[in-house]
């Protein structure tokens, strides 16, 4: 990756970053540590792979994103937002009354949403389905996806998973934001799903591993799975839950957080102090 690239999405994650802490601080509280460690994973698809069009969002080339871990909404909301799919004032009508950014996302309200997620599992089974139907539509686009590793809990996922095996759907990406908490603790102590690269080796997946921050790994883990053409694509990425949100940072608790905008502001003073992350 080119250097002057390499910046802009290093400066367009943090103001990702940023346009989440402050809407969930003027809200008061919020998944904040789940919608942190997916920044970098969104940006790079957002602004350097994604063919999608802002004007246009439902056209039908289009490559879908589904986030099946439908609690990080806010790090979706503010991607699409600065991308130009709805108003960005509409960030501070989060999970408020008559908005269209539900705390969980939901295709029916938000512009750029492609599928509904908030029942763990589902989504990602959504994903597969779009990649089969795509296929025999003879379309010529990816399917993206996240799931957390909390979600991989859910049977649903192997159960998708082994469907995209099967039909060789070598058309959808995913990518496994892996770090290593979900809302009631530690994942290694509620239910560890390590080794989880062989796991989805035995799937039948093609499986990278990465830091999830690093933006040059996650370029070049999707550069190899778009190349792939006979299995369907995981990118585990190894995460920190609440990435750049100092109270709250590698800490459980972030997973719902509450905090307030003085909270949010000095968090955010902090971060533009930070030269990277």
């Amino acid at each position: 990756m080119e250097a002057q690239t390499l910046l802009k999405l290093k400066n367009q994650a943090k103001e990702i970053r940023k346009l989440i802490i402050s809407m969930i601080g003027n809200l008061g509280v919020g998944h904040i540590g789940g919608s942190l460690s997916i920044v970098e994973i969104l940006t790079i698809l957002y602004y350097k792979y994604l063919n999608v069009d802002p004007k246009n969002p439902d056209k039908m080339d289009r490559d879908r994103f589904v986030l099946s871990k439908g609690h990080a909404g806010p790090a979706l909301y503010a991607t699409l937002a600065s991308k130009g799919f709805f108003p960005i004032e509409w960030l501070n009508t989060l999970n408020q009354g008559g908005t269209r950014l539900p705390s969980h996302c939901d295709r029916t309200k938000t512009p750029g949403v492609d599928m509904t997620a908030g029942s763990l599992g589902q989504g990602f089974s959504a994903a597969v389905g779009m990649a089969l139907g795509c296929r025999l539509d003879k379309l010529n686009n990816h399917i993206y996806c996240i799931i957390g590793d909390g979600e991989s809990n859910e049977g649903q996922i192997w159960e998708a998973a082994m469907a995209a095996s099967q039909f060789k759907l070598s058309n959808i990406i995913a990518f496994t934001d892996y770090n290593k908490m979900q809302i009631d603790g530690y994942l290694h102590v509620i239910m560890n799903i390590e080794d989880i690269t062989s796991k989805w080796l035995s799937f039948g997946w093609y499986v990278q591993r990465v830091n999830g921050h690093d933006l040059e790994q996650l370029d070049f883990a999707i550069n190899r799975a778009l190349n792939e053409k006979c299995r369907p694509s995981m990118i585990i990425c190894d995460t920190i839950k609440g990435k750049g949100f100092y109270p709250g940072e590698g800490k459980v608790e972030s997973h719902n957080m509450t905090f307030d905008k003085n909270m949010a502001a000095e968090a955010i003073e902090k971060l533009e102090k930070e030269n990277d992350l």
